[in-house]
């Protein structure tokens, strides 16, 4: 009877065994599922670019002043009688304001004209002596000397009422002085002499300003100022005004005037608006806000600032291409405007730029394009 003998493993072994069975299933399965598989590519939100007119504006304080600021001054000496308006209104050109004790330029004149009359007939009864010396002196009944002497008689007397003409205007002058009128329609200031003073020849009575239209002065700096040179007479210097404090009322007007010259202390150029001022509710001394617009640029494009970033090769931004990879594309900047960076060369129409997620981003990377909202 044969015997059967079955080889057993030694129970070391079995274990040193088991491990590698596990690594040749788990072999067989990973190549049944393929290759492992990357990330994803990253998100990029973007902006299509367009190219666009764009104009550069400045803005800046500015000190509101009447167009024109006139001192009425008394022509006269004499006692201010009375003041003719009401401190503050509005007055018409011509109109009465104060008026100065008339009475002794009323007697001037009334004395002028006496001289006047008397000269007059000074002047006649010397052309009738004349006269008569003439026919006397063509009969040989005077000497020569006596008709000469007559007829200087007259001249004097012509001489002497050309003075009293002269006296009588301005003794007229004078009276018409009295009584002191607006030179210039506006609003009128406080009075600077009361009625009963005595006033001199030059005394400042009072103030009128012209309201409508107003001037603005401001300072302008130097490149804005510099850059406002080179774009007049592009029809950019348009200028508006916000008054300060919760108005929303604006004001459109010109730029009439830049100083040549450069403040060596502030570095900025002087420089005046003109406003109309109908309803006139700028009044001198008021603190606005001016804007001005200080260059036009035609087809560029003005992105985000964020968008902009800086390489080894100066400013840059980054473009998605067609195959949805990103691109680094060197460009020229110009200005700021309104929280907008203006891209002068660099990009083209219908580009799409990267606004957004941008820092882990570089060149040649896939990305997963979203338009920006």
């Amino acid at each position: 009877m044969k015997k059967t003998i079955r080889a057993r493993l030694p129970l070391w072994l079995a274990f040193c065994l088991l491990p590698a069975a596990l690594l040749v299933g788990c072999g067989d399965n990973g190549r049944e599922n393929g290759p492992p598989q990357g990330p994803p590519p990253m998100p990029a939100v973007y902006l299509p670019v367009a190219p666009e007119e764009i104009v550069i504006h400045g803005e800046y304080a500015g000190r509101v002043h009447g167009s024109r600021e006139v001192e009425v001054r008394a022509r006269v000496a004499g006692i201010l009688e009375k003041r003719l308006y009401t401190e503050g209104e509005t007055v018409r050109q011509n109109q009465p304001l104060f008026r100065i004790d008339p009475e002794p330029f009323a007697i001037a004149e009334q004395r002028a004209k006496a001289e006047q009359a008397a000269a007059q007939a000074e002047l006649e009864q010397a052309q009738r002596e004349l006269q008569r010396n003439r026919l006397l002196y063509e009969q040989d009944a005077i000497s020569q000397r006596e008709r000469d002497l007559a007829q200087t008689q007259s001249q004097l007397a012509a001489a002497r009422l050309a003075l009293t003409d002269a006296a009588l205007a301005d003794a007229r002058r004078n009276l018409r002085y009295s009584e002191v009128a607006a030179p210039i329609g506006g609003i009128t200031g406080l009075e600077s002499r009361s009625e009963g003073s005595l006033v001199e020849p030059g005394a400042l009575l009072t103030t009128l300003t012209v309201l409508d239209p107003v001037q603005v002065h401001f300072a302008l700096p130097e490149e804005d100022a510099m850059r406002l040179a080179k774009a007049r007479g592009s029809g950019a210097a348009q200028v508006t005004l916000s008054p300060g404090g919760a108005s929303d009322d604006k004001f459109i007007g010109k730029l009439d005037f830049i100083d040549r010259v450069i403040d060596p202390q502030t570095g900025t150029v002087r420089a005046r608006a003109v406003f109309p001022n109908p309803d006139g509710l700028l009044r001198p001394g008021q603190l606005v806000r001016v804007r001005l617009a200080l260059q036009q640029l035609g087809e560029v494009f003005a992105v985000p600032a964020a968008a902009v970033g800086e390489g080894r090769q100066g400013p840059q931004v980054l473009v998605i291409d067609e195959a949805d990879t990103v691109r680094v594309v060197p460009v020229s900047l110009g200005p700021t405007t309104s929280g907008r960076q203006v891209i002068l060369s660099g990009l083209n129409a219908g580009d799409r730029l990267v606004i957004n997620g941008q820092v882990a981003l570089g060149d040649g990377m896939p990305v997963t394009p979203i338009p920006a909202p």
